[in-house]
């Protein structure tokens, strides 16, 4: 998928989303140019197609109407632009019409070479957010580590239990509902180059208080006691939610899927794809014992994998035509609950050697 395509599709959601926003070509110049980030060479050309009235045609008729507005969008760009920049502006248009399609495998290249080279294709556009986030990490590990040697290691708190508290206070307070709105990453910002930042911010904020409860629950039952510091449970928590939250963008970018995505439930789902995974694995029930309580790692699958359900199931924009299955695969805690499965598949082919 190249940047034209990634331009359209972020068109086509921003006019499911907000049709009311895109009554000029200024404002839809603005959007675009804004998401293009630093591919000067396409700047002019894109804001001389978004001041063509018929590109307003275009983006709000159907029918008849749409058709003779493409076609003719598409005589205007072959006259005027290189061969490169009309391909470019080809596929932003078919993509924010809805009509894209996989692009054709060269001769050269194999059919099983394609899907990977397609995937990269397509993390191209968030590759800011993942080379921050990734960095972001490690200084938050680090940060994590230095507090752990000032403060936490001579009162006795485990890593899991700071993270826990670390989260908690996030999620309360009068603070909560800016953090929310500010920190959370939408599949609109996953490849704004302006808004990188949200790719640290969004797994330290919730959406909403149910979720952070029973989130932060789920954490403090599997973490409370653990042996990690604190650096090593913030590097491993930060990179778990950076994959989940990656693999979720590119599908949500691919299938054209309204989400913001928030908070712990990648890293959550994670820690319980791992336990539940391990346990059948070996054939042996794993239980956690928080406050006397026991707790099979199974139970905790069905009840967090039943309020996931209820909560990335439906769709967040009225208009969207994205199916059960691509919702899913553009959240977080599926993604968190597959990796979490497949480290234990790993862990116990190694246990095995």
């Amino acid at each position: 998928m190249g940047l034209g395509t990634t331009l359209g599709r972020q068109l086509r959601q921003w006019q499911i989303q907000n049709p009311e926003a895109l009554q000029s070509g200024r404002a839809i110049a603005n959007r675009l140019i804004d998401a293009l980030g630093a591919e000067d060479a396409l700047k002019g050309p894109i804001r001389d197609l978004a001041n063509q009235p018929l590109l307003l045609q275009l983006l709000h008729g159907s029918g008849a109407s749409q058709t003779s507005a493409r076609a003719s969008l598409g005589a205007h760009i072959r006259q005027t632009y290189s061969a490169e920049v009309q391909s470019e502006l080809q596929d932003l248009l078919d993509a924010a019409c809805g009509t894209s399609e996989p692009a054709a495998v060269p001769p050269r290249q194999s059919v099983a070479a394609a899907p990977a080279a397609t995937a990269l294709k397509g993390l191209e556009p968030l590759a800011p957010g993942l080379a921050l986030s990734a960095c972001g990490a490690l200084v938050l590990s680090w940060f994590g580590q230095e507090l752990d040697r000032l403060i936490f290691d001579s009162w006795g708190w485990s890593g899991g239990l700071v993270l826990v508290l670390s989260l908690a206070g996030l999620a309360v307070g009068p603070w909560r509902s800016s953090l929310r709105r500010r920190w959370s990453l939408s599949s609109e910002q996953a490849s704004q180059p302006r808004q990188v930042w949200r790719w640290i911010s969004s797994p330290w904020v919730h959406g909403s208080g149910l979720e952070a409860a029973v989130n932060l629950a789920v954490l403090l039952i599997v973490l409370g006691n653990s042996p990690l510091p604190l650096g090593q449970v913030i590097l491993r928590y930060s990179l778990t939610a950076l994959a989940c939250l990656s693999l979720a963008a590119l599908c949500a970018q691919r299938w054209s899927v309204q989400r913001t995505w928030s908070g712990s439930a990648g890293p959550v789902c994670a820690l319980i794809g791992l336990a539940a995974g391990s346990s059948l694995l070996h054939w042996k029930l794993l239980v956690f014992r928080p406050l006397g309580l026991s707790i099979p790692a199974w139970v905790l699958l069905l009840l967090v994998g039943a309020l996931q359900l209820g909560w990335q199931l439906p769709r967040q924009q009225p208009e969207e035509r994205s199916t059960a299955l691509q919702r899913l695969l553009a959240s977080s805690c599926s993604w968190g609950l597959i990796l979490g499965l497949v480290w234990a598949l790993i862990s116990r082919l190694q246990a095995g050697l």
